[in-house]
């Protein structure tokens, strides 16, 4: 069973990093982008004797305690298979 999880910037939070991708994309002749936020992205492999219930708790439980900030971050958990 694969986990993955998506953290994105709550909208409303300064992503300098984003503003910076944008910047060097327009550079490079981008000019149809109006704008990027930059996110982080994590595969994560599990134990196949868990069922989706429980992997989907242990994952959501993860991003929120370790892999995302909640005060300015959101993250998304999909299970697959």
């Amino acid at each position: 069973m694969k986990a993955k999880v998506y953290v994105t910037l709550k909208p409303g939070v300064l992503d300098p990093q984003g503003k910076a991708i944008h910047h060097a994309v327009g550079l490079l002749g981008f000019k149809e982008i109006e704008g990027i936020r930059q996110g982080k992205f994590f595969e994560i492999n599990l134990d196949s004797s868990l069922d989706e219930r429980s992997a989907r708790e242990s994952v959501e439980r993860m991003a929120r305690e370790v892999l995302a900030n909640p005060v300015i971050e959101d993250a998304r958990v999909e299970i697959e298979g």
